[in-house]
């Protein structure tokens, strides 16, 4: 019976991660102030910046000069007029208090509208939705928290998933005002 269940939850892992690469992972964290997704490429930042007036870039994978993805995002970026800004961290390590609330203070800095990326589009990006919602659209703790789900391919488990990130959150919640979960 067990393992049946465990079967259940398996596919239904899978066919959320599936759908939420068939987009590239591209959702509003708040329309018409933030977006997030997976690694754009510059096609994709040119529909960005057309459909949804995207003004700044947030990398969170780092700084990756001869890397292709990374020179043709900066590439994309500079033709289109578009900030380009690199915050880099793990999806396995967990963030201080003082890194979070850096990178919070780089996304209430950053022009608007904001894209928020890194590989996925699920995990270091969730948690930088969560910031987000949380310190700057005040959306409360609940629908902050929701940035970090399986709705955007995020899995938080324990040891072999990154929970890192779910980690992260709780730490900071103190200084967003929240009592935590």
């Amino acid at each position: 019976m067990w393992a049946a269940s465990l079967l259940g939850v398996v596919a239904f892992a899978g066919c959320a991660l599936a759908a939420t690469h068939l987009n590239d992972n591209f959702h509003a964290i708040v329309e018409g102030q933030a977006y997030r997704s997976a690694q754009p490429t510059a096609e994709d930042i040119a529909a960005y910046r057309r459909d949804y007036h995207i003004a700044a870039i947030i990398n969170l994978r780092g700084a990756a000069p001869g890397q292709q993805w990374y020179d043709a995002e900066l590439r994309a970026a500079k033709d289109l007029g578009i900030r380009h800004i690199d915050f880099a961290m793990s999806a396995r390590t967990t963030l201080t208090r003082e890194r979070s609330l850096a990178l919070i203070a780089l996304m209430k800095a950053a022009p608007k509208p904001l894209l928020i990326h890194c590989k996925a589009g699920s995990d270091r990006t969730g948690l930088a939705g969560a910031l987000y919602m949380a310190a700057i659209a005040h959306a409360g703790e609940k629908r902050s928290e929701a940035q970090l789900s399986i709705r955007y391919g995020h899995i938080a488990i324990p040891i072999i998933g990154p929970y890192e990130m779910d980690q992260s959150f709780e730490i900071v919640e103190p200084a967003l005002g929240f009592s935590g979960s």
